[in-house]
């Protein structure tokens, strides 16, 4: 039987309280899909790393894995550091199907929502 997982992949931080956000979202996800293995991963000061989250979905019997970086755009850690990781983690773990995402920010929907809270914040309070 096939299991899907899960793989969100943030940059990190040295202060905790930067994770909150992202926590935040693996815990909607899971809510919303109980059965479907998240992991939370971060590419530095923050653990798991990458390969030790890719490392427990597959213990979780995960043959199937989503990969979605949570950056705001395609920058060098999405497009040359999360390549090389990849790589490597299809290498130790080559019956897992990786499946890569766009980053999130370059997705229109989240534009759009980011311009509609940036909107929200900025007009006058009503009187």
């Amino acid at each position: 039987m096939q299991q899907h997982g899960i793989l969100l992949f943030a940059h990190g931080a040295r202060d905790p309280l930067w994770a909150r956000p992202f926590e935040a979202v693996a815990r909607q996800l899971r809510d919303r899909a109980p059965d479907t293995p998240v992991a939370l991963a971060y590419l530095e000061f923050m653990s798991p790393d990458l390969r030790g989250a890719a490392h427990a979905l597959a213990a979780q019997g995960c043959t199937t894995v989503s990969l979605l970086p949570l950056f705001l755009g395609a920058g060098g850690h999405v497009r040359k550091d999360l390549p090389a990781l990849l790589h490597s983690v299809r290498g130790e773990l080559p019956a897992v199907r990786w499946q890569l995402a766009p980053a999130i920010g370059e997705i229109d929907s989240v534009v759009a929502a980011m311009a509609d809270a940036a909107w929200a914040l900025l007009q006058p309070q009503a009187r």
